[in-house]
């Protein structure tokens, strides 16, 4: 089993007026074999974390820390984290012209292992998830992501999820711009990968939706850059009734 532990982090990004502190102490443990997902009102700092883990270089870590069975993640480069074991499902996919989809997957997976697939196995790999996915075989021989819907965009993503095997999937919105449709067969690839009880995944999401098809076994309030519930299952039914109102308040002491 793995561990990614998140202690008392503090993040803040250099705007115009200054730095500005977007995660206010957020503390969070995560087993291989676990689904947590994390739910918060626009601005609560949900992205933020996703992108802190990732290591994306706007965001300043000023107190805190992100471990990985017990290595220091923030001493990690981006590269190193995704060999460490780190995966992240962007909320906005970005095209690479110039680079096709099947080089782009070999490539990266090479990466990752530190040695090439075998030829044979990679390619059957690649059918297999494809099909599970229902991404059109033609796709890979296509520039990443270039000219792609929404949700051709994400069920790549979970294709790449499948394919490279992460310890830790961060799962940014990913429900987000998908019809019913395609978030269920996105969500049986996540599915798939999270069955094999040698991922852990956290899920960021606004929305119930994803967790019909979804399964957590803790849910987490975002409000205000922290942690301000936890919970089981049950908890995102009881925002999905009442919305993040009186989170919101008691955060800002009305």
């Amino acid at each position: 089993m793995s561990t990614l532990e998140i202690k008392d982090l503090h993040v803040s990004i250099e705007t115009e007026t200054g730095p500005k502190e977007i995660l206010k102490g957020v503390s969070l443990t995560i087993n291989t074999g676990e689904t947590h997902a994390i739910m918060g009102p626009n601005g609560s700092g949900k992205s933020t974390l996703a992108s802190t883990i990732a290591g994306h270089p706007r965001y300043e870590v000023t107190s805190g820390s992100i471990t990985l069975d017990g290595e220091n993640v923030l001493e990690m480069s981006v590269d190193e984290r995704a060999r460490a074991g780190l995966f992240l499902a962007m909320q906005y996919p970005v095209e690479i012209p110039g680079v096709t989809m099947t080089n782009f997957l070999r490539t990266a997976k090479t990466a990752i292992d530190g040695e090439a697939p075998s030829l044979r196995h990679w390619t059957k790999d690649v059918k297999a998830a494809m099909e599970g996915l229902k991404i059109d075989p033609s796709f890979a021989a296509r520039n990443v992501n270039e000219g792609f819907s929404g949700g051709e965009k994400k069920r790549v993503e979970i294709l790449q999820l499948e394919l490279f095997k992460p310890k830790f999937a961060v799962l940014d919105e990913t429900d987000s711009g998908l019809d019913v449709d395609a978030l269920r067969v996105v969500s049986e690839g996540v599915n798939r990968a999270q069955d094999t009880g040698a991922m852990g995944t956290l899920l960021i999401t606004h929305y119930t939706r994803i967790l019909q098809y979804i399964k957590p076994q803790f849910v987490h309030v975002f409000v205000d850059g922290k942690v301000a519930e936890s919970g089981g299952a049950e908890l995102a039914d009881r925002l999905e009734a009442e919305g993040y109102e009186r989170f919101e308040t008691a955060a800002t002491g009305a």
